[in-house]
């Protein structure tokens, strides 16, 4: 795998040319062999190589600087230690590592860790330990940069623990790059395998809870219609409805939140200055909710004028639990994204504008002037992203489109692509399978988001109304050119076509999936439905990044269709709440989730943070009262609709002594944006402890205020189709119909499908028994037209007592 900007070759000639110096030349002094327990050859640089390099060590790097590598006297023990320098930096970077051989590279065995130590001096903050990984199949590749080393201008020793070494790989690579101007002079290398995790702990619930977990209906009902979950830095929850998809509500301009402690169970109703239903949400870096657009018009009763965005911005802080108008946003945006940038900047796509178009103009938020943008200082792509697009954040700073979005169809070509904000161009990712049924389906970076995988799930299509379908999708976006893989089918569950769940068949997955990450590294999908807002599908299972499969666990009791959300609570349960089917109706009812990890006896406890404040970069002690294996960041949760682009679990390797854990926080604000996050300590088991929360800023550790010195853009210039900016238009016609209901009959919030179900024949008798079954009351025809034909005898009233007989 090359670094970014090299030739193709540049870096693995580098490689050969060292190997083949050493298996033509003689050493000049006898090899030192590695320890009983230290896995590194020349350790300390005293066996000397062919060339300028001491045995078993090679030179790395790239890009336009001026360097020098250095075998010093100037040593921790012995009389050689190693030194790099980089005196002169446009970009690029330079690395001593362990030279990629069978008889240099340590041999190491997939799903185990090892602790990694050496003794360092620097005058740049800009050096950190990086590894490569010899793949059987792909051969070497960049892993990860483990640990940012602080400037010392004495000996001062360096640990970090690797995580589980990944499938596949037979050896590993490591040393320190330089990645600014300065020097890093290193010693006395050390390489230990971890020892093997404790056994299995007892069970301490039921054999069901254990191997399955546990669902609990609270008793306390979710008092507001809401669609949108956002669990804040004080660990509440922010509930938003606004209107709640109720246009009586809208008329009388009662729009609500509410805010739950889930530590007294207990809610507290909050004035709402607008309606909030359908709009955008994200956090800042400084814990306020940045609240985008929503809803200023439900369609017209006769269905000729659609939903409409309004341009209004709010914050909501969690300290006042109040919202304050920020400035308008440019455009209307019902459905918008919202993605934070690793600047704490905003950037925001898509939706619906006041008159009911699509809008095709990109919004970005100033975290430094604390506003909107105008849109002449805003890159333009004049596209229409459609409604959520899910735009995930890469490590290089490049947004991620992954096809998965709300209503319809995808976005033209391969339905996922590429942004480059900066250059202003999208580069189109192929593999995504049926890019048009992929509505309402789920997207998530998959734990650690080191790893830039991410996994797509189910989808259908309102519009053409199929059975929602199974697929999952994942990309490897450290790859050269990214592209989507199949992969496992969904688990079936139990689907409810309105006479109770029966087994699901065939083909048959479900839309409206929520996906949660959990501490474990792992990831929760739940709810589901089969059809546009009806047929709740009843499974739930957890996807395991490492092995790629589902394992089928305990379902949630009740429905969670269109307007659900499921998202992580501080004490490592996943709570989920609404459900709005056709009918207008809501699920009030708030169901618990308690993995199988909660029942595998007592949990670590994180006893001390030393500093809640943390930036880039830095090393951060925490003590715990027992050994733990691993330890990370994660965001929570601000989900609607599926879809939390900006969810993420951020692995902190660990140096770790006794119960007292150093934790080395990445350097790059992209693979961690700013803000606030759950810190859990896992132990050997996957058992989490409760959350600590800490806020993450900076980048104080980088003298550039530039996280892109030192990162590898692994994913190059993809080889799919690059566009540039189209032509400046308004915006894009957009369907009155675009959230697949049918408006000549009943009011706003009830949707009668455009296209019912393939099982359901085109008769009148057919369809009304099918409204029937899905709790449809009486419904009003709106204007002259009947489309469906469900008012054959014309009374006004569809699938009245006239309207089924003989038909």
């Amino acid at each position: 795998m090359r670094t970014p900007g090299n030739p193709p070759t540049s870096r693995r000639t580098t490689a050969l040319l060292a190997v083949g110096a050493l298996t033509t030349g003689l050493l000049l002094t006898a090899p030192q062999p590695a320890s009983a327990a230290n896995l590194i050859k020349n350790p300390g640089f005293e066996t000397a190589g062919t060339g300028d390099m001491p045995y078993c060590w090679e030179k790395s790097g790239w890009g336009d600087n001026d360097f020098t590598f250095t075998t010093t006297a100037d040593a921790h023990t012995g009389g050689k230690a190693m030194k790099v320098e980089l005196t002169r930096r446009v970009d690029g970077d330079r690395k001593a590592l362990i030279t990629e051989s069978a008889e240099c590279a340590p041999v190491v065995t997939p799903g185990k860790q090892y602790d990694l130590g050496l003794w360092y001096k620097t005058t740049t903050p800009d050096a950190a330990i990086t590894l490569f990984r010899h793949d059987t199949t792909a051969g070497w590749q960049y892993w990860t940069d483990l640990k940012t080393l602080d400037m010392q201008a004495a000996w001062t020793e360096a640990t970090v623990r690797t995580p589980e070494v990944p499938a596949g790989t037979d050896r590993i690579s490591w040393g320190v790059s330089v990645y600014g101007t300065g020097s890093a002079t290193t010693d006395d290398y050390t390489m230990e395998q971890v020892a093997d995790p404790v056994p299995e702990p007892g069970c301490t619930g039921t054999a069901e809870e254990c191997a399955d977990g546990s669902w609990e209906v609270l008793p306390a009902q979710n008092p507001v219609r809401s669609m949108h979950s956002v669990v804040l830095h004080n660990g509440k929850v922010l509930l938003i409805a606004g209107s709640g998809n109720d246009p009586e509500m809208f008329e009388a301009g009662t729009f609500t939140s509410a805010v739950y402690d889930p530590s007294s169970g207990s809610y507290k109703v909050i004035p709402t200055p607008d309606d909030m239903f359908c709009a955008g949400h994200v956090q800042l870096k400084d814990g306020r909710v940045l609240v985008m657009s929503g809803n200023k018009g439900y369609p017209s009763a006769d269905g000729t004028i659609g939903y409409q965005g309004y341009k209004d911005s709010y914050l909501f802080d969690p300290e006042t639990e109040s919202y304050t108008k920020t400035n308008d946003m440019n455009d209307g945006h019902w459905y918008p994204s919202a993605t934070i940038l690793g600047n704490g900047d905003v950037l925001s796509f898509g939706g619906l504008r006041e008159d009911s178009t699509g809008s095709v103009t990109a919004e970005r938020w100033s975290d430094a002037e604390q506003q909107w943008l105008p849109t002449w200082k805003v890159n333009q792509t004049w596209s229409y992203w459609g409604l959520y697009p899910s735009m995930i954040l890469m490590q290089d700073g490049r947004l991620f489109y992954s096809g998965s979005h709300v209503f319809g169809n995808n976005i033209p070509g391969t339905g996922s692509a590429m942004y480059d904000y900066d250059a202003n161009t999208i580069t189109q990712v192929p593999g995504l399978r049926n890019k048009d049924e992929r509505d309402q389906s789920a997207s998530v970076l998959l734990p650690p988001a080191q790893d830039q995988k991410v996994l797509t799930l189910g989808g259908g299509n309102i519009d053409s109304n199929p059975d929602a379908n199974r697929l999952t999708d994942i990309i490897d976006l450290k790859q050269p050119n990214p592209s989507y893989v199949a992969g496992p089918p969904l688990p079936q569950g139990t689907v409810d076509y309105g006479n109770g769940p029966v087994p699901q068949t065939g083909d048959q997955g479900k839309m409206y999936v929520s996906a949660v990450l959990l501490p474990d590294g792992k990831v929760l999908e739940t709810g589901g439905a089969l059809h546009n807002r009806a047929n709740p599908v009843f499974e739930t299972s957890v996807f395991d990044p490492a092995t790629e499969t589902f394992d089928p666990v305990a379902v949630d009791p009740e429905a969670r269709g269109y307007h659900s959300s499921a998202f992580l609570l501080p004490d490592g349960r996943v709570m989920t709440t609404g459900d709005n089917p056709g009918n207008g109706s809501w699920n009030h009812n708030v169901s618990v989730y308690s993995p199988p990890y909660l029942f595998k006896g007592e949990r670590p406890v994180i006893t001390s943070v030393i500093d809640t404040e943390w930036n880039y970069g830095d090393t951060q002690r925490i003590t715990v009262d027992r050994p733990i294996a691993k330890a990370e960041l994660i965001r929570p949760a601000a989900v609607t609709h599926s879809s939390d682009p900006n969810q993420r679990f951020v692995d902190l390797p660990l140096s770790v002594d006794g119960n007292t854990i150093d934790l080395n926080v990445t350097s790059n604000p992209n693979l961690a944006p700013p803000g606030w996050y759950m810190l859990f300590a896992v132990d050997a088991n996957g058992v989490p402890s409760v959350a600590k929360w800490v806020h993450l800023q900076g980048p104080g550790a980088l003298a550039a205020q530039d996280a892109s010195a030192h990162v590898h853009d692994f994913a190059e210039a993809p080889a799919g189709k690059v566009t540039k900016p189209g032509r400046k238009r308004a915006s894009q016609p957009v369907s009155p119909t675009v959230s697949g209901c049918d408006r000549h009959y009943g009011s706003a919030n009830v949707c009668v499908p455009t296209t019912f179900p393939d099982e359901v024949k085109p008769t009148t008798t057919a369809r009304c028994t099918w409204l029937k079954d899905h709790d449809y009351g009486p419904l009003k025809i709106n204007g002259k037209d009947d489309p469906l034909k469900l008012d054959r005898n014309r009374d006004g009233t569809a699938c009245g007592k006239g309207d089924t007989k003989g038909r």
